[in-house]
């Protein structure tokens, strides 16, 4: 029978957003004991931390993992980055043959898969960073006045533009030659729904989302 300990993270900013509240992590949670998980299973533990991703001292990971390694058990999350948004933390974790990791929303992955999802996820997220202050560098040069909350909010505006184009660029790929032969916003968020790929906040795909995408791509 299987056994699982639970473990979920917010920080503090994240709370209340839909894509990674606690809400959403116990939907994905749920989803795949309900559909993914051998039956009869086990609870161990559930365990939740309000940290940031980047800190490593976590108490109630600390003791989640104690259980899995005391039993045998599986330490069930999410998505990869509620874990940690750090790809040697991770690759650790998985190098540990006394720790067993399942992600809900990649029910069927393992350890490699995990470990390469990790990766390009910190590539992306570098890359925004970047995409950031560049931006914020080009609105400055063409005089834009930073300073106070006028510039957080300047900032908060241009990190939000970077992140959906980075997001759009990550799935031009499939988007765009669908597009080129003929298929419709329907089709398109069809076939990024069968293929797995997930919107911003964690849900299928729309055809108004598609037709956003579209326009980020062509800007």
């Amino acid at each position: 029978m299987p056994q699982y300990v639970i473990y979920r993270r917010v920080s503090t900013a994240e709370q209340g957003r839909s894509g990674h509240g606690l809400d959403a992590q116990n939907r994905d949670i749920r989803l795949y004991l309900e559909n993914y998980s051998a039956e009869p299973f086990e609870i161990l533990g559930e365990f939740e931390d309000h940290l940031s991703g980047k800190n490593a001292d976590r108490p109630e990971l600390a003791k989640a993992l104690e259980i899995v390694r005391a039993n045998g058990a599986e330490l069930l999350v999410s998505k990869l980055d509620r874990l940690s948004r750090d790809v040697a933390f991770i690759a650790t974790l998985l190098k540990d043959k006394r720790t067993k990791l399942r992600v809900a929303s990649m029910p069927n992955a393992d350890n490699f898969q995990l470990h390469i999802y990790a990766a390009l996820a910190e590539q992306e997220r570098d890359f925004i960073s970047a995409r950031t202050k560049a931006a914020l560098a080009e609105a400055k040069n063409k005089g834009a006045k930073l300073g106070g909350l006028r510039d957080a909010t300047m900032q908060r505006n241009i990190a939000v533009q970077a992140n959906a184009k980075a997001r759009a660029d990550k799935v031009a790929q499939t988007v765009l030659p669908l597009r080129a032969s003929g298929a419709t916003l329907r089709d398109i968020a069809d076939a990024l729904n069968k293929s797995g790929v997930e919107t911003a906040r964690g849900g299928k795909w729309q055809p108004s989302q598609v037709q956003r995408v579209l326009k980020r791509l062509a800007s």
